[in-house]
């Protein structure tokens, strides 16, 4: 039987880089580019704070919760998170430095709940359907280019990586 630590550091595969969304300023559309440059501050071109909140992340697979609780589309654009990550459960892995790409690593440090933004963009009630998934706030831990497609590989701390 394995034990609670060991359940903890497995994970059925890598996860995937779905979309990267850059938010110049508030209030400002978004930008979904193609890749874009992690820098120790965060993402390049991002208006978003350093530290513990330099970048935000939310679960693909959580999209569609979010607009069926909603009743609106609930796009990574609308949602303003910097990465979608999907096929990596992102509750699982607070603490645990994730590797995006060839370079670039990252370690998620805590929820990110919603904005009140999210009852005006989302509709009455917006607010509430994002509760519970609303995403994650991640540091840099190194730089790097990061690429739609990039692979999201959890670094286990025994130092080898998870799944490839």
């Amino acid at each position: 039987m394995l034990s609670v630590a060991e359940l903890t550091s497995r994970f059925p595969r890598p996860g995937l880089l779905r979309a990267i969304v850059l938010r110049p300023a508030r209030r400002v559309e978004p930008l979904l580019p193609e890749s874009a440059d992690l820098l120790p501050h965060g993402l390049s071109g991002d208006h978003a704070p350093e530290g513990l909140r330099a970048i935000t992340l939310i679960q693909a697979e959580h999209l569609p919760v979010i607009a069926a609780l909603s009743g609106s589309a609930a796009t990574p654009a609308r949602l303003r998170r910097n990465l979608v990550v999907s096929d990596l459960n992102l509750a699982a892995l607070k603490g645990i430095p994730l590797q995006i790409g060839p370079d670039a690593r990252i370690e998620i440090t805590g929820p990110c709940p919603p904005c009140s933004r999210m009852e005006e963009t989302l509709g009455i009630g917006g607010y509430n359907a994002m509760r519970g998934h609303g995403g994650w706030y991640a540091k840099v831990l190194v730089p790097g280019r990061l690429a739609l497609g990039d692979a999201v590989v959890p670094i286990l701390s025994d130092g080898l990586r998870g799944p490839s």
